[in-house]
């Protein structure tokens, strides 16, 4: 478990996900896009599902952050519990070969388990480190408090309570009160853009930086640049 935790302390994690009606949801461009990123230097992939999971593990050790979540998103997807909800699903990937399992740690009602049950049976049950991806202070020191080992802003903006947030830039302001109020690694996830915002995350007191669409999604990075002019 340390072990996993030293390999990515300072480091860039890549989130290579695609949804159906993506051009890179096929079999062979997500694989091509995982290893572009391991061969450019990611200590660490974020995946989702069992299948990417497990083909991704047949050919490299390097630490995976696993979730589950459905595809397509419910319109409400603002509302509800989507990122690995259930034990069930958090099982599904770790038997699939993920390190970190990575789950909703927001307010928001769950279908089944709550916070505290699932994050004990994640731990103690599958012997996996747990990431809660959260939304606000409250929910970052609650997870902290509950066990979780790893807490991220991932869901910073993307919940009803949090959507006037800025969309344009990461989470600052989240980040550095969590680095101040949580005993736990802090990752920094959500609307990284340059290496200008790796840079002041890291000197902001961040773990480690999860980077996703700006890496692994290129009609999404065309789009910003076409807008632009």
């Amino acid at each position: 478990m340390i072990t996993i935790l030293n390999r990515i302390r300072k480091k860039i994690i890549v989130s290579a996900q695609a949804s159906q009606g993506d051009p890179i949801y096929q079999d062979n461009c997500m694989q091509s896009i995982i290893k572009s990123v391991i061969k450019g230097g990611a200590s660490g992939l974020r995946l989702a599902g069992v299948k990417d999971i497990k083909e991704t593990r047949a050919y490299t050790d390097i630490p995976i952050i696993g979730i589950t979540k459905p595809d397509p998103l419910s319109e409400n997807w603002k509302d509800i519990v989507y990122i690995t909800p259930t034990f069930e699903d958090a099982a599904k990937i770790a038997e699939a070969g993920v390190d970190i399992i990575a789950l909703d740690g927001t307010s928001r009602q769950r279908p089944k388990e709550n916070l505290a049950e699932i994050i004990y049976k994640i731990k103690h049950d599958l012997n996996k480190l747990v990431m809660a991806d959260i939304s606000t202070i409250e929910e970052g020191i609650s997870c902290s408090l509950l066990g979780a080992d790893i807490i991220s802003t991932t869901l910073s903006g993307y919940t009803t309570y949090t959507q006037d947030r800025d969309n344009c830039e990461p989470d600052f302001k989240l980040l550095e009160e969590l680095v101040k109020n949580v005993n736990c690694p802090v990752i920094l996830e959500g609307r990284v853009w340059t290496p200008d915002d790796v840079k002041k995350a890291f000197e902001l007191g961040a773990f480690a930086v999860v980077i996703g669409s700006a890496i692994t999604r290129p009609e999404v990075i065309t789009r910003r640049f076409v807008q632009a002019v």
